[in-house]
């Protein structure tokens, strides 16, 4: 038997039946089931049956997930895309020794994974880290603007940061405050792996590159735009938050429409014709436009870069009937986020509190865990005393995006409470101060 047949395999009371494809390792078979899934079967513990030779064309070289190779081919009539690994499902493939979902790095490993991004550009790959994205961390951060500030000036039009999407929503807000990149910079990631036939990754992947070929400048989130595979939302990465556990279309806009729309059908034609992925894109709103182009890899572009964070900074999140002393830990600290209730409260017996905090040096910023609308505290007499007390209001910040924004202005603004921007699109540019 060999990759490519149809067989049936039966091991104890289990009998599937599937196309065999290449495996990882001699001890396992891999089958494709014509639902879509693959399985690892054991060996020694399968009798097989081969009922069809040959029916399907099958790459010794490709992976497991049943996707052909690619080689990548240099094109001088393609734009450049760097993309960036942090350890994301979106381009993985399936261990079938261990059954794990493991991670695939540089540009050869994401174009096997994602055979659909062929042809669409110049690839180069690149791995800032191998982690779980709950396990993502400030100096990560770090070393990822960086590595997106020398992929610009290196020559790439565009880069693409594959990233687990727990975390992704502070990630991309990150490198919105410390990145002034002069073409685009898209994150996206899948919430469903390569061997599921529901994943939503060549869709994400395909949209992200074509996001990142097209005229503008923004640090943005690519990912599916409803549960169908229609098009994909493209987010502000300060104003993106992941708002399902689980759906294809988890991440949302919050107060607003998404800044855009990619049509999933239009880019795939224009990729695959060498037509400008602008096409494909609906903008709700006019994006940032890119700046010097970074075209045919003369290095000439180069991205603003203010890495620094200040890490002394806690979100705190304020519940009904909570222990006063549950906040002891928040002494000392440089910066409080707070995430209170309606326009922007808490109890008052945690005024006084908070007061201290504001005298000892730390400076307190209030959002609000409503969704929608924004922090007022001038309205009733719980907000104006936490006036009184030196809170900061955060305005329409979400709470994510206000820690990231507090640690990014400590370690670079002179007096980061004066300079807290009232509105989202000061908050983009009062980010990037350079612009």
């Amino acid at each position: 038997m060999q990759p490519g047949d149809r067989v049936r395999v039966e091991r104890g009371d289990v009998t599937n039946e599937g196309v065999l494809l290449p495996s990882t390792t001699r001890d396992h078979l891999v089958v494709k089931l014509d639902g879509g899934y693959n399985v690892g079967v054991d060996r020694d513990e399968a009798d097989v049956e081969v009922l069809e030779s040959g029916a399907r064309d099958v790459d010794e070289g490709a992976d497991a997930g049943g996707g052909e190779a690619s080689e990548i081919t240099f094109d001088d009539d393609l734009p450049t895309v760097s993309l960036i690994s942090t350890g994301a499902t979106i381009a993985s493939t399936v261990d079938y020794r261990t059954g794990a979902v493991t991670a695939q790095f540089d540009a050869e490993d994401v174009l096997r994974a994602v055979p659909d991004l062929a042809g669409r550009a110049n690839y180069r790959g690149r791995v800032v880290a191998n982690i779980l994205s709950e396990n993502m961390e400030p100096s990560i951060w770090r070393e990822l603007a960086e590595a997106v500030a020398e992929e610009v000036a290196a020559g790439a039009d565009g880069v693409v940061v594959m990233h687990g999407t727990d975390t992704m929503q502070y990630s991309a807000s990150a490198l919105s405050f410390m990145l002034d990149s002069p073409v685009p910079v898209v994150f996206t990631g899948s919430q469903r792996s390569a061997d599921r036939p529901s994943s939503d990754n060549v869709m994400n992947a395909v949209c992200a590159v074509e996001a990142a070929k097209a005229d503008h400048a923004e640090t943005l989130v690519c990912m599916h735009a409803s549960p169908s595979d229609d098009a994909c939302a493209l987010h502000r990465g300060t104003r993106v938050r992941k708002n399902h556990t689980s759906r294809r279309d988890a991440f949302e806009t919050v107060g607003a429409r998404s800044l855009g729309v990619i049509d999933y059908e239009a880019a795939a034609e224009a990729g695959a014709e060498g037509d400008a992925a602008d096409a494909a894109i609906e903008w709700n709103r006019e994006p940032l436009p890119r700046g010097s182009e970074a075209s045919e890899g003369d290095g000439d572009a180069e991205a603003g870069l203010a890495p620094d964070l200040d890490g002394d900074v806690e979100l705190a999140k304020f519940t009904p009937g909570m222990d006063p002393a549950a906040w002891d830990y928040l002494d000392g600290k440089d910066g409080v986020v707070i995430e209170g209730t309606g326009l922007g409260h808490v109890h008052t017996d945690l005024v006084p509190r908070i007061a201290e905090l504001v005298e000892d040096g730390t400076v307190v910023a209030m959002t609000s865990q409503c969704l929608d609308g924004r922090v007022c505290d001038r309205v009733y007499d719980t907000g104006r005393d936490l006036l009184d007390a030196g809170v900061v209001e955060a305005g329409d910040t979400l709470p994510g995006t206000a820690k990231v924004k507090l640690m990014w202005a400590l370690a670079n603004l002179s007096d980061p409470a004066e300079r807290w921007p009232a509105t989202s699109r000061e908050l983009t540019e009062e980010s990037q101060p350079w612009r």
